[in-house]
């Protein structure tokens, strides 16, 4: 890692973790990255640059670290910001999404009120994997009349296969750094 901070990318703000939470995981803790504040702003300025000049009607961010991020772009964007959220954490009327993880399924919630449609939305989260989580954020924003003009992360893992699922889906992708392996 280079000690000069004028020289360091995003990639090298982020800490990994061996064996978390699972042996065999090399986690990507994106905290380091968002406790320094050359880091976030260097991640949040690099996730707006592919959208300058493009309506962006809203935000939305995937649980839970995809909040900090959202809340932050939509704040530099002027807009809203939406939370899609674990099943049962939203207070209002909602519509649901399931969708696969490694072993069994989770749910994933939105309101039912907080997209229109035809906004133009950009989804926001630190790290794309399988894509599974992010699917079902499309679906859900989707299924409200939103148009996703695209799908912003920090890290993607691309022996996963996220970003080709969701390339799949007719979205556009954008990522600040890749890392090898789980």
């Amino acid at each position: 890692m280079s000690t000069n901070s004028k020289s360091k990318s995003v990639k090298d703000y982020i800490r990994t973790i061996v064996d978390f939470p699972h042996e065999g995981i090399m986690f990507r803790d994106v905290t380091t990255l968002f406790a320094d504040p050359r880091g976030f702003r260097m991640a949040v300025d690099q996730m707006l640059h592919p959208y300058a000049g493009q309506r962006i009607d809203k935000v939305v961010g995937l649980e839970a670290r995809g909040f900090i991020l959202g809340g932050a772009i939509a704040h530099q964007l002027g807009t809203g910001f939406v939370p899609i959220r674990k099943k049962g954490k939203l207070p209002g009327a909602t519509i649901s999404q399931e969708y696969k993880l490694e072993y069994g399924e989770a749910v994933v919630e939105l309101h039912k009120d907080a997209i229109q449609p035809g906004e133009k939305i950009l989804l926001v989260d630190d790290l794309l994997a399988t894509g599974g989580t992010a699917g079902a954020g499309i679906k859900l924003i989707e299924r409200l009349g939103g148009e996703i003009i695209s799908c912003s992360f920090i890290i993607d893992l691309p022996e996963l296969g996220g970003r080709k699922l969701l390339e799949d889906m007719g979205m556009d992708v954008n990522v600040l750094c890749e890392f090898d392996g789980l």
